[in-house]
Order: C-alpha cells, then sequence, then structure tokens
C-alpha cells in the first residue's frame, strides 16, 4: 500500500515522529533506516535529560530563550511518554527524574555566573562542596561546588528505542531495515517520495529525519542548514550498588549510573566524521575525567566502550522547507534523546495540519 508519509531515518527522532503520525493522525507511514533502526545516535547516546543543565548562558552571546523553552517542554514529555509506551507494548523508557549535578573543581564565580538566570524561570539550588557531597557522596573532595537541577533526569536509550519499535508497528508504521535512500523524490516543487538504489517508494509528504547523515540525503533543496556529525565514545563500567543517584558533570565529562547498576563515563567531542571507533585516546580522556570527579570509579571493572555521531548544529533544525510536502528533523547534537519525543509532536502536526503549538521559526531548515 502506497504510505501517505515516508520518514526517513530510524532512530529516536524519526520513530516519534512515526509514532506520533500513526496514532495521533491515522495516517500510513513507512520509516526507511539505511542500517537497522536507532543503530547510530540513538543506541550510543547516554539518555540524559538536560533540560537544565545543557542551558547556561554563553559569555557575549544572548540567551536562546527559544531552545530553554523547547528543552523544558521536552524534559516534560518524557514522563508522559514513558506511561504511554507502558500502556502500549507493556514496558517503558527507564525515565529516572533523579536530578543532575553540575559541579566544579575550578571557577566557582564562573560556574554561578552561567546559571543564575535559571532561578527566575526552573527549580535550582546552587551548592558548596560539601552540600554537594552531601547529595552525592562519592564526589572528590576537590570538587568546590555545585549547582542541583532537580528536575533533570535520564531515559534508557536502548530500551526507549526498543519501545518506540513496539509501538510503531503496533500502531501500524511500517518499518524497513536496510533501505538506501539515494535522495528525495522532487516534482514541480513537491515532494513525491524517495529514490531508493533498487526502486521508488511514492508519498505525498517526506520527512528527513536522518541524523548526522540528513545533509547527505540526496536531491534536497539548496540553502538548508547543514548537520554534521560530532564522534562521541562512551565507557561503561559496573557499580553495584550505583556510585551516584542522579547525572554528575565535571567540568568536561559525566558520569550517570542505571538502576541495575551499568554506569556510564562520557564523553568525547570529536570532529572525525563518520568513522565509528573506539580509540585509546578517547577512553584514556573518559576515564580521565571520570575518576576526577568521583576516583572510587578506579575499582569498577569495565564493562563495556561504544562511540556514535551527535548530529550537530548550532540550533535543532525542525520543520518545513522550499519543497512543499518535505519536512526535517534533525540537527538536536548532545540533546537529541529529550527533544526527540516533542519534536515528533511538533512536527507530526505540522506535517498534517500545516500548524503546530510552538512557533517553530528558530528551528527552521532555511538558513
Amino acid at each position: 500500500m502506497r504510505p501517505d508519509i515516508v520518514v526517513v531515518g530510524g532512530g529516536i527522532v524519526g520513530c516519534c515522529v512515526a509514532l506520533e503520525l500513526a496514532t495521533r493522525h491515522r495516517v500510513k507511514v513507512v520509516v526507511l533506516e539505511r542500517a537497522i533502526p536507532g543503530a547510530e545516535a540513538s543506541s550510543a547516546a547516554a539518555g540524559i535529560l538536560g533540560a537544565q543543565v545543557e542551558a547556561h548562558e554563553l559569555e557575549g552571546a544572548p540567551f536562546d530563550r527559544d531552545l530553554f523553552s523547547f528543552m523544558i517542554a521536552a524534559r516534560a514529555r518524557h514522563a508522559s511518554l514513558d506511561v504511554e509506551l507502558v500502556e502500549r507494548v507493556g514496558f517503558g523508557t527507564g525515565y529516572r527524574p533523579a536530578g543532575a549535578l553540575k559541579t566544579t573543581m575550578g571557577d566557582v564565580a564562573a560556574l554561578h555566573a552561567k546559571y543564575a538566570f535559571q532561578k527566575a524561570l526552573a527549580r535550582v539550588a546552587f551548592l558548596d562542596g560539601a552540600e554537594a557531597r552531601q547529595l552525592e557522596p562519592a564526589l572528590s573532595a576537590e570538587v568546590k561546588a555545585a549547582v542541583h537541577f532537580p528536575d533533570d533526569g535520564q531515559v534508557d536509550p536502548p530500551l526507549l528505542l526498543r519501545a518506540l519499535h513496539q509501538a510503531c508497528v503496533a500502531s501500524g508504521v511500517e518499518l524497513r531495515s536496510g533501505a538506501m535512500v539515494r535522495g528525495v523524490r522532487v516534482e514541480g516543487q513537491r515532494a513525491r517520495g524517495v529514490d531508493l538504489v533498487d526502486g521508488v517508494l511514492e508519498a505525498d509528504r517526506v520527512v528527513v529525519a536522518a541524523g548526522s547523515w540528513s545533509s547527505l540525503v540526496g536531491n534536497l533543496p539548496t540553502g538548508l542548514r547543514k548537520v554534521h556529525p560530532v564522534r562521541g565514545q562512551i565507557v561503561q563500567v559496573e557499580t553495584r550498588p550505583p556510585i551516584v543517584r542522579g547525572v554528575v558533570m565535571g567540568d568536561r565529562g559525566y558520569v550517570l549510573a542505571r538502576a541495575d547498576g551499568r554506569t556510564l563515563l562520557g564523553s568525547t567531542m570529536e570532529e572525525v566524521g563518520h568513522v565509528k571507533e573506539v580509540t585509546a585516546g578517547g577512553v584514556h580522556q573518559v576515564l580521565t575525567q571520570a575518576l576526577a570527579l568521583l576516583p572510587a570509579l578506579a575499582s569498577a571493572p569495565i564493562s563495556g566502550t561504544w562511540s556514535g555521531f551527535r548530529p550537530a548544529a548550532p540550533r535543532p533544525i525542525l520543520g518545513a522547507t522550499f519543497v512543499e510536502g518535505l519536512y526535517v528533523a534533525t540537527g538536536h547534537h548532545r540533546n537529541g534523546v529529550l527533544l526527540a519525543p516533542e519534536s515528533g509532536r511538533l512536527l507530526a502536526d505540522l506535517v498534517v495540519t500545516g500548524r503546530c503549538d510552538r512557533d517553530l521559526s528558530a528551528f527552521s531548515p532555511i538558513e
């Protein structure tokens, strides 16, 4: 059956778009994935819901209120999505609103200055080193101060992705793995589907949600904002009981623990193209940062390492293009998991009805 909408990309963003289209708008959707759904950034991500810890004042640059508001709304959406997926497929996302702690071993005044604006906008607390260690006892004695964001949290991305896949299939979405998209099919300045290496898939509308490969999809119109890959390497260790309660961020890296004791240490930020490797230097950097933050990790056994590509752009890219019926949902960079469910809701509304309840002009795909 000819689909109404084709989604290019089977990661968390693409699946969130597809699920919203199928469940709320009752349209026929096909999701195309070049490998297996979620094989890239979606499964490699740590799953930090850092709406506040990832938002801070930048010296010499205005505060991005549009993005901050978007991130706060997206964080709230995760709570309802977890409940929804449990109802639909019998299991959730690993959602844990256990808070986040941004620490420093250096300039306390600079840390305070970066986050002071949030006092008027959301819950936040400034702690000295002793207070921070009361919250997270394993913190290094070198930690001088911290900012606590009690409403931030985490999900488990592989679990989230499995739940999304099952919910999509149960809702009638067709997921195609190994589907190599050559480009968007455009006729008369209107999207008519996609060209595959083995044929054509016609549809009235196309959503490009291919992560860090989005800008490489063929036949996109000129004048669209670009994304590029930024590699991140993660080391997983085992700490039972969990060594930290919430997400703990240092001056450069982070540590978060799952409820079962899996503890993720991350992450590098590497401009290396689509070179998916775990390197000695990357692992050394991650471990050095994590051990400085939580010295007790030195005795934890390493149980895994991996890397993935963040789709990097100055701001998320979300909305309609010059071509009628062609939409883009990518460029979420470090906050892909956080923003995915809300991005899916907004874009699905825009694709089907031509409008949504948030002004997306700040995130337009058009340069």
